[in-house]
């Protein structure tokens, strides 16, 4: 069977950001003006005062401190609380494809690849734009590759289940090169309106080039040991917005409509669940823990990572072992593990091992084992 390797890696991070003092602002502007709204039935008992919240809360529970967005006026006004973006007619290119083709480029020149050289592509991430026509074959037009592609969804984990997908098109020979996309507009999803939820994500889009070791050029070159999956159901962590909401009107605006989660029951359940996915996928490659140098997680949490490395350690991370990106960039589902993986790379010495895992809704858990070239 044919080795597959990641050869080249990109991002494209939005031109706008937001402080969590920023976000804090707007925030408590709302909820002050929530509560003089609705006075007498708080004081009635009837309906629950909104708390306002601190730049110092966010950054204690999620480890967070700011986001960036691909829109933030809209976001910022207490009156609205959501971006404020133009809808596009179907003949100019997509908000979602734009990213993708952006991070793309930059991916295909650290690989040393080209268009021609590309026979798939995936758009992987947790809200795709539209259901048909699939997202990656619009990429794919506007890139100029002539082979195929399409989109999948497993929340958080889409990036590292695409992975796979794509490694197991190169082992087998269905494709020579694979884009691996993962455009997250994390912001259309989020309620702003949520004190326990308005901070947590940021928008960002990832790409990674997926060919087989034998043909590679790149100076950049990570082989894929191995690869592994789970997933368990839950509703700790839901998204109810979908086509067949127009059935019953009632329910349109819903807050459940948007992201929700049950944090701490998430905390307890997916902690221990991604620490023995990571010691199991580093055995399934032949490795002992000691034998690997860095892990890119999944960012969503500080505190999570924290006790996750800790549970496969034995010990807390040091230094570079689990790069943290979550600060500047919050929580940006599938990309977070990738631009984390973008990010801190380089320094490592060739022969070197590192694990990719991602965790989120489903629940969904995926675990990449890589050694550099």
């Amino acid at each position: 069977m044919k080795q597959a390797v990641i050869s080249g890696t990109g991002l494209y991070t939005p031109p706008y950001a937001i402080s969590n003092q920023e976000l804090v602002t707007c925030f408590n502007a709302y909820a002050r003006q929530f509560n003089a709204d609705h006075a007498a039935a708080i004081e009635a008992g009837t309906l629950a005062a909104i708390e306002e919240s601190s730049a110092e809360f966010i950054e204690k529970v999620s480890g967070i401190k700011s986001r960036f967005v691909m829109e933030k006026a809209g976001i910022l006004d207490p009156q609205r609380m959501v971006s404020q973006i133009p809808e596009r007619d179907d003949d100019t290119i997509s908000l979602q494809a734009e990213m993708a083709v952006a991070a793309a480029t930059q991916a295909l020149a650290r690989a040393g690849r080209s268009a021609a050289d590309v026979d798939m592509v995936l758009v992987a991430c947790s809200n795709l734009q539209r259901p048909y026509p699939a997202m990656a074959i619009e990429v794919q037009q506007a890139l100029g590759i002539d082979g195929y592609g399409f989109d999948m969804n497993v929340a958080c984990s889409s990036a590292t289940f695409a992975i796979q997908t794509a490694a197991a098109a190169v082992q087998s020979g269905q494709a020579r090169a694979v884009l691996v996309l993962n455009p997250e507009i994390t912001s259309g999803h989020l309620n702003w309106r949520d004190r326990d939820s308005h901070f947590i994500f940021g928008d960002a889009c990832t790409a990674l080039v997926i060919e087989e070791r034998g043909a590679a050029t790149s100076a950049h070159q990570f082989e894929i040991l191995g690869t592994k999956l789970k997933t368990s159901f839950s509703n700790n962590i839901r998204n109810n917005f979908g086509f067949l909401n127009r059935f019953d009107e009632s329910g349109n605006g819903a807050p459940d409509k948007l992201f929700h989660q049950l944090g701490r029951k998430v905390f307890r359940d997916v902690c221990p669940m991604a620490a023995e996915m990571i010691k199991q996928g580093i055995g399934a490659a032949g490795l002992e823990v000691a034998q690997v140098s860095r892990y890119w997680l999944h960012q969503a949490n500080l505190n999570m990572n924290l006790l996750i490395t800790r549970m496969v350690l034995g010990r807390d991370a040091v230094d570079l072992e689990a790069p943290v990106i979550l600060d500047t960039y919050a929580n940006t589902s599938s990309a977070g593990s990738i631009i984390a993986f973008h990010q801190h790379q380089d320094d490592l010495p060739s022969g070197a091992h590192g694990v990719i895992c991602s965790f989120g809704a489903g629940y969904s858990i995926g675990c990449v084992v890589l050694r550099k070239l």
